[in-house]
């Protein structure tokens, strides 16, 4: 079968099959794909930190921004030499997500992306979103997308492991009753590629989260789209009849 070669930083082969079967599903990341919050939370996540004393730059944050809440403290504060006990952990989380709704109260959605879960509602083309956001968190967010219950929803609490780890596109998938292999992941930043990867998936992303896309198409995403209004038009090329 003919396939398409991709940038592999582990330089093995990783390909995408250009015949054969439709892909069959698609799951969505939330934060800086289908809403415009991620400079939102790093601003958030700064203040919380200088707060607590801790002066923690803000692309230290904005790149980390995608991963499990008690990962992203770990990992954010590691960067300036800094440990954090959980305990610690969930007293910041819980201040972020106070500090987050205070910053951004009204949610706005990216670029196509009411337009393109409206279109695989009306196609009945399977699809989710799959966030590391809490419920609390993504509640506007959601408010924002018009969604309902058509659209499935995997967020924190119905995982015990956060992205990078695959639990959470793992769960999607099995929520929406897909095989793995069987689903295109959309996000737009490199843990949500990373995850993709560990999930067996084939990924795509987008630039509306700040992320580089040289550093996307590294981690190992198939395409790179400015937004999920672009991606829609070109579903056809992502294995899609839709």
């Amino acid at each position: 079968m003919d396939a398409v070669r991709l940038v592999d930083p582990t330089n093995k082969p990783t390909s995408f099959p250009t015949s054969g079967p439709c892909m069959k599903a698609l799951i969505f990341d939330l934060d800086g794909t289908l809403v415009d919050t991620v400079y939102a939370h790093t601003l958030a996540w700064q203040r919380v930190f200088a707060a607590a004393g801790l002066d923690v730059p803000a692309y230290v944050i904005h790149s980390r921004i995608g991963m499990n809440g008690n990962l992203f403290v770990r990992s954010a504060l590691r960067e300036i030499g800094e440990s954090v006990s959980d305990e610690q952990s969930a007293a910041f989380r819980k201040r972020h997500g106070e500090t987050y709704a205070e910053i951004l109260p009204r949610r706005t959605p990216l670029a196509g992306a009411i337009e393109i879960l409206r279109s695989l509602r009306t196609a009945n083309v399977p699809h989710a979103i799959a966030t590391s956001g809490k419920p609390s968190s993504i509640k506007e967010s959601l408010a924002a997308l018009e969604w309902d219950n058509e659209t499935a929803v995997v967020d924190a609490s119905g995982v015990t492991q956060g992205k990078p780890h695959p639990e959470t596109f793992l769960t999607a998938a099995e929520k929406i009753d897909m095989a793995p292999e069987d689903c295109l992941v959309v996000g737009d930043s490199v843990w949500d590629v990373l995850a993709a990867r560990r999930a067996k998936m084939f990924s795509a992303a987008v630039l509306t989260g700040g992320n580089d896309r040289m550093e996307l198409i590294q981690a190992g995403a198939y395409r790179v789209f400015r937004d999920v209004g672009e991606l829609h038009a070109n579903l056809d090329e992502l294995g899609f009849s839709v």
